[in-house]
């Protein structure tokens, strides 16, 4: 064979491996991108219901595509109520999410979330992604429990990135195997082992150390809380691990 026609069987094996690839990687990517699944349409309470109550109350509604809590109530706060949470539970997942809150506003993510007539709520089983408003906050002060904290447990980095209230922020919750993540604005800022020796030190000396079912489960619930505030959450969506 020649030179000329070996150069030109090499190119053309290299175009077809080329090609390959390209649609290997395609499909691997279209194949992630299946993965996840959306826990909110925009326009129906699908797949929700409230924890402990049927049907849902006056307290939640969709407004632009957005599940809304306390729509239109602004800066008041109107008392503790119950959460809306999904039909389905999930053990170990990613999740995202966008939020905005109304100023001075409290609300927060639970996962895990175990529902039990006696319990009432769900933050006496799930773990807390907390959402607030920081910067305007009339409930809480101390860095485990501000905005991106694994509430009343470990403070987010204090380098976080936070828009004002009624903007949009993105969150992402991690929870593999015991390993869990914070992710705000598309920065890692908290990291920790669920069940570590330094988790259970900080639960036996803070707000849970008495609650035996708090982040018991392995396996729940995600939930939204109503803490009285307006706060407006779109674009959910979970990928199972």
């Amino acid at each position: 064979m020649s030179f000329r026609l070996k150069t030109l069987s090499l190119l053309t094996i290299f175009f077809i491996l080329s090609g390959c690839m390209t649609e290997k990687k395609s499909s691997e990517e279209h194949s992630s991108d299946n993965e996840w699944i959306t826990l909110f349409d925009g326009k129906t309470f699908n797949g929700w219901e409230m924890y402990g109550e049927e049907p849902f109350t006056e307290h939640w509604s969709i407004v632009d595509g957005a599940i809304v809590c306390n729509n239109g109530i602004g800066e008041k706060n109107i008392g503790f109520f119950k959460s809306v949470m999904t039909k389905q539970d999930f053990g170990n997942f990613e999740l995202e999410l966008e939020y905005k809150i109304a100023k001075g506003g409290n609300s927060g993510i639970f996962y895990h979330v175990v529902e039990k007539d006696e319990w009432g709520h769900d933050y006496v089983s799930g773990a807390e992604y907390q959402v607030l408003d920081d910067e305007f906050s009339r409930s809480e002060k101390e860095p485990y429990k501000m905005v991106a904290s694994n509430y009343g447990m470990h403070a987010p980095a204090a380098s976080k990135k936070i828009n004002p209230f009624m903007q949009w922020n993105k969150v992402k919750i991690v929870y593999n195997n015991s390993h869990v993540e914070h992710w705000l604005n598309g920065e890692k800022v908290l990291e920790f082992e669920e069940g570590s020796e330094d988790w259970k030190a900080r639960k036996a000396k803070g707000k849970w150390a008495n609650v035996a079912s708090y982040a018991a489960a392995k396996k729940g619930r995600i939930s939204l809380q109503n803490h009285g505030d307006e706060v407006h959450y779109r674009n959910i969506r979970i990928k199972e691990l």
